[in-house]
């Protein structure tokens, strides 16, 4: 495992004590990366170094590889890394396996498998470049619990040996009347789908209700979460669809 994941090494490089304002009041409007300060600290806790570390590689390389553009950097913290660590209040207790569709620059599945080093985590991702991508951060990162599977959610079943999980989750994939047919066969019964979704979560869901039922899915609920970074405003609110496979 890569020993330089401690915060004292990365805020040497990027200012003062690593305790940082700009993901603690309100989204970065400089333009420049946004870093994380004591609020991030503590919604992280003994995650936060490694998270931290996570940042620094998309900060140094997302963008140059596609993963994810120019205007995010300054919202880094804020949209993404945070809005991916909000689903964790809504996983299960205790060792179970879960898997991230279309995990891409690895949101949530990265963040996730940082702040629960007890799951297994697979990472399901088509594109091959991403898969190497992801490749690197488990490696760098010394992420034991997470494997990657390159290929659609479709075909995650169809290795030998392959097993369901108890959790799905998904970012910004699909419309939820094409994700939960992409889903449900990846779970157990049981299982939760948890998909973090904008601002047309509550029309997606009635627009979907239908397909959502022939899939069995159950115990629907849209979650909405206030940022803990900026709690008053409603464009950063983290919304999670929830629903039970029966």
């Amino acid at each position: 495992m890569n020993n330089n994941l401690g915060t004292s090494g990365d805020a040497g490089r990027v200012g003062g004590n690593g305790v940082f304002g700009d993901a603690d009041g309100g989204l970065n409007q400089s333009g420049e990366v946004e870093r994380p300060g004591e609020i991030c600290r503590q919604f992280f806790g003994d995650a936060f170094g490694t998270m931290e570390y996570f940042a620094k590689m998309l900060e140094d390389e997302g963008e140059i590889r596609g993963l994810i553009g120019p205007r995010e950097l300054p919202r880094l913290w804020t949209r993404h890394i945070v809005n991916s660590g909000q689903v964790a209040a809504y996983l299960p207790e205790g060792e179970f396996r879960l898997a991230d569709v279309g995990s891409g620059a690895g949101f949530p599945g990265i963040v996730l498998a940082i702040m629960r080093p007890d799951v297994q985590v697979t990472l399901i991702e088509p594109m091959e470049r991403r898969c190497e991508w992801l490749d690197e951060c488990v490696t760098e990162m010394g992420l034991e619990n997470v494997a990657i599977f390159n290929g659609r959610a479709e075909e995650a079943l169809q290795p030998k040996g392959a097993r369901k999980f108890h959790v799905v989750t998904a970012r910004a994939v699909a419309h939820t009347k094409k994700l939960a047919p992409m889903v449900a066969p990846l779970l157990y019964i049981g299982g939760k789908m948890l998909a973090l979704k904008g601002r047309r979560v509550d029309d997606e869901v009635i627009e979907a209700r239908q397909i959502l039922k022939k899939c069995r899915f159950s115990h629907v609920r849209i979650r909405k979460v206030p940022s803990p970074i900026v709690p008053n405003d409603p464009e950063e609110t983290t919304r999670i669809l929830e629903a039970v496979r029966r």
